[in-house]
């Protein structure tokens, strides 16, 4: 997949995840717990949705290293398998 791909992914499963937020207005950089006022439950839901829709193991020690859009966009890039 291509890194826009991925971001895609991504933006669409946290709009899943909080479906009254606007996702395409997170900078990069932001925490994506606090800027779209999701708990520890709706991110573990985030990363099974990633998991699921990318095909990709997420240990839970990595779950820091998707705390921002970016960072995200890149882990998910580094570890894909295609």
């Amino acid at each position: 997949m291509t890194e826009a791909e991925i971001r895609a992914t991504v933006i669409a499963e946290l709009s899943n995840i909080a479906p009254d937020m606007d996702v395409a207005a997170v900078k990069d950089n932001a925490d994506l717990r606090e800027a779209l006022d999701i708990d520890s439950m709706d991110f573990l839901n985030f990363i099974t949705a990633l998991h699921q829709k990318l095909g990709i193991d997420i240990p839970e020690r990595d779950y820091p290293k998707l705390f921002t859009l970016s960072a995200a966009v890149t882990y998910l890039q580094q570890h894909e398998k295609g």
